[in-house]
């Protein structure tokens, strides 16, 4: 029988069950994709308005090939339907791995699965509203004098899914350093003390991400700078490793003397 309820820590469930909530938790995520896909592509229209809205004004990308509308139109729908399903699927996971977690394991990663989606969402959103158009803005616009500067939709649209999606795993930092902080590997005082090789690393890692321009660099680089600081007040109020329970010193009465009254 399929089961759609997660199961508790105290199920025990043979390899039978095991295998056909497996199957279960495989179709619910197909199909939530599956339906994510068909409404994308419904909208397909509205999505690739979306796309371009951080275009300057006036700019449409084009294409070349004959199948290069459809190719580019499906792939766009395709990520788009990843990032609606992605909620469902991800709970679908948690529900399957359920059993093997205790009560204390269970509160610990239900808020990480919480914060991974909306820190996701949240970069996201910052690289559509932010990044993008200053980006498309200087690089669009810079020897636009020297060059017929055209917009291929394909060359574009990777630029817009890759941009939104190093953004929205950029914004998972936090959720990295509390781990490594909760698992103890390091201190929130340590990460404090060396917070100026940290920022080195990270302005590195904005010079790495899409844009290549100095502009979109400072712009990818100060919420980085901003979410380490904010990674090492949240470690210090949450990520502190939990600490060992105290060993309780058990007293033995010793036996009276064998000649005592």
């Amino acid at each position: 029988m399929a089961r759609f309820r997660p199961a508790s820590f105290e199920d025990r469930l043979t390899l039978v069950e095991h295998l056909d909530e497996l199957r279960t938790r495989i179709l619910v995520s197909i199909s939530a994709f599956a339906a994510a896909f068909t409404f994308c592509f419904w909208q397909n229209g509205r999505l690739l308005d979306i796309a371009n809205a951080p275009l300057p004004a006036g700019r449409t990308p084009i294409t070349f090939g004959v199948a290069e509308p459809f190719t580019t139109t499906v792939t766009i729908t395709l990520y788009a339907a990843i990032v609606i399903s992605l909620p469902v699927v991800l709970y679908q996971a948690y529900a399957y791995m359920l059993p093997a977690l205790t009560d204390r394991e269970r509160r610990v990663i239900v808020p990480f699965l919480i914060m991974v989606p909306v820190l996701f969402v949240a970069g996201a959103v910052f690289g559509y509203f932010v990044v993008l158009p200053a980006a498309t803005k200087f690089l669009l616009n810079f020897n636009d004098n020297q060059f017929n500067i055209q917009i291929r939709a394909r060359d574009y649209y990777s630029f817009f899914t890759l941009t939104l999606g190093v953004m929205g795993l950029i914004f998972q930092l936090p959720i990295g350093i509390l781990a490594v902080t909760r698992l103890g590997i390091v201190t929130p005082e340590q990460l404090s003390e060396n917070r100026r090789y940290a920022y080195v690393i990270l302005l590195i890692v904005a010079a790495l991400l899409p844009g290549t321009d100095p502009v979109t660099m400072l712009i990818e680089a100060v919420p980085l700078l901003l979410l380490y600081e904010g990674s090492i007040i949240l470690a210090r109020m949450f990520g502190r490793p939990p600490e060992p329970a105290a060993d309780h010193d058990i007293t033995v009465s010793e036996p009276p003397p064998s000649g005592a009254a």
